[in-house]
């Protein structure tokens, strides 16, 4: 199984923690670049700066669940990965916690050619990537 949890405490309030970890096109990074239509999430890896070259792969998600946290109450979305190289689940919740937010990121990662002998290194690897990503975001 490849699922993966990231807990991260902030000082921001639920509602600006929400905007920053939704605000998908923030997730880029080198070699991937991320855009979104509001209903489906779309990551693209690649060669190149930001995965924009010739070669690379989509990891295309529906966003199925979208509920913005309220005054004083939780948010979370849930994104399904119907890729034909990556499938899986992604959750993200966004909690008030003393004075600021949680946020619970909960994922389900399966890259189709690897064999379930990788699963746990890419649980790994993927909970590592996240947590960068997810700091960075909340920064």
């Amino acid at each position: 199984m490849t699922e993966f949890r990231i807990v991260l405490a902030t000082g921001l309030d639920p509602e600006e923690a929400w905007r920053r970890v939704t605000d998908w096109p923030r997730h880029a990074m080198p070699l991937t670049t991320v855009r979104s239509d509001g209903r489906t999430v779309t990551a693209r890896t690649g060669t190149g700066r930001y995965g924009t070259g010739r070669y690379g792969f989509e990891d295309v998600m529906d966003v199925v669940r979208w509920q913005p946290p309220g005054p004083g109450g939780p948010g979370g979305c849930r994104l399904v990965k119907r890729g034909p190289l990556i499938t899986g689940w992604a959750e993200i919740d966004v909690r008030p916690h003393h004075g600021g937010a949680v946020v619970r990121w909960r994922e389900d990662l399966r890259i189709a050619p690897l064999p379930a002998l990788l699963d746990r290194p890419t649980a790994w690897c993927g909970r590592l990537l996240f947590r960068h990503t997810l700091r960075a975001l909340l920064r």
